[in-house]
């Protein structure tokens, strides 16, 4: 497929607003109800696939620094952060959602009745330790929704009776006004007052679900959430949501994560950084200790004459990239830590080591040009 600028023939530099200007002249060119080509259908999903990743500035950020790669990698095969690759159904619903339909827009089209009554999406908050953020995570979540109705298949007609098909819209689920205008003729399109855009009525209804097609149910759906994500990511399990009524489309499961803070460790994208205190001895002779992280164990060398507000630098030991291969750093930030209390002994120590000490340096860098050195190197 091709690269999402190119496809919606816009730069990396493009405003939100000339993205979206850029989709609907696209969409109205290759919508399958309008363009009636072989390959219609497949440049208008590409299309709207490109604009759903650019549209968002989350997904537009992670798109430009990763690519495609960055943007994949969900649970049980679904896109993470909102992405996957969209069929006919859902590039049809981004435009309906942004552009208020295609009658709208063309005064015509084919009426799609069932599409408006999907069932509703499910969000859910799901906490991951930092630990978990490093290995990924599997989570069980316990659903009360709504599902198919299984005495009567979902149709929500009673045993051994069938919908008919609704006498006022003639099964479109819908109703078309045409009006002249100096502009040319406009069609409005809005739900059958009969059968609720449904395209079909219910004599005898299902005594279960009262002609609905779905009743309330408990459901269990298995998660698996990526290593790497951060605070404002999120799973879309397509399908996993509420069921619609009559067997109109089902909603989706939207799983949001919250990640729970470690006291000592902060991150920094993939990076993660620790405050490391020092004694004066231990950062003027230098020290060797161990280190243990949300991740793994690591061995940490402090050289000798270390100032406070070094910044060290372990490479590739820091949270693993979403998407991709590798991982961030560890930067650790030495902290030379000053007591406030002075026994006899000390006190007599550091006098002669003030005779010995030299003048220190008038001023010194700052932490943020250290890290930014520490990024560098």
């Amino acid at each position: 497929m091709s690269e999402y600028y190119e496809l919606l023939q816009v730069t990396r530099e493009s405003t939100d607003g000339e993205i979206k200007k850029a989709y609907r002249k696209l969409a109205m060119e290759f919508h399958p109800d309008r363009n009636k080509s072989p390959d219609a259908e497949a440049k208008f999903k590409e299309i709207t696939e490109a604009y759903e990743v650019l549209r968002d500035p989350e997904k537009r950020a992670r798109y430009d620094r990763y690519g495609k790669q960055g943007l994949g990698g969900g649970a049980g095969g679904q896109g993470f952060g909102g992405f996957h690759h969209v069929d006919l159904s859902e590039a049809l619903n981004i435009f309906m959602r942004d552009f208020g339909g295609f009658e709208g827009l063309f005064g015509g089209g084919t009426a799609r009745p069932g599409e408006a009554r999907r069932g509703q999406d499910i969000r859910v908050n799901v906490k991951i330790s930092l630990a978990e953020v490093a290995t990924g995570a599997k989570r069980t979540i316990k659903l009360r929704t709504l599902d198919r109705c299984d005495t009567c298949s979902g149709t929500g007609a009673k045993a051994g009776t069938k919908p008919k098909p609704c006498g006022t819209c003639g099964g479109r689920g819908e109703i078309r006004r045409a009006a002249q205008s100096m502009f040319g003729q406009f069609v409005s399109v809005s739900a059958c007052p009969t059968c609720n855009g449904d395209g079909t009525v219910i004599a005898s209804p299902c005594p279960e679900c009262h002609g609905e097609g779905r009743v309330k149910a408990d459901k269990t759906v298995q998660v698996e959430i990526p290593a790497g994500v951060s605070e404002n990511n999120y799973l879309t399990l397509r399908g996993h949501g509420a069921v619609g009524p009559r067997n109109a489309g089902t909603g989706d499961l939207l799983v949001m994560i919250e990640i729970q803070g470690e006291e000592r460790f902060e991150r920094d994208g993939d990076n993660l950084i620790v405050d490391m205190p020092l004694s004066f001895s231990q950062a003027a002779l230098g020290i060797v200790f161990t280190l243990q992280t949300p991740i793994s164990e690591e061995k940490v060398s402090v050289p000798a004459g270390t100032m406070s507000g070094t910044v060290l630098k372990l490479k590739g030991r820091g949270m693993p990239k979403l998407g991709q291969a590798g991982r961030g750093d560890l930067l650790i930030r030495a902290h030379v830590w000053t007591p406030d209390s002075l026994s006899e002994e000390q006190v007599r120590l550091f006098q002669q080591l003030a005779q010995l000490e030299g003048e220190p340096p008038r001023r010194a860098a700052g932490f943020w040009h250290k890290l930014k050195e520490a990024l560098r190197a």
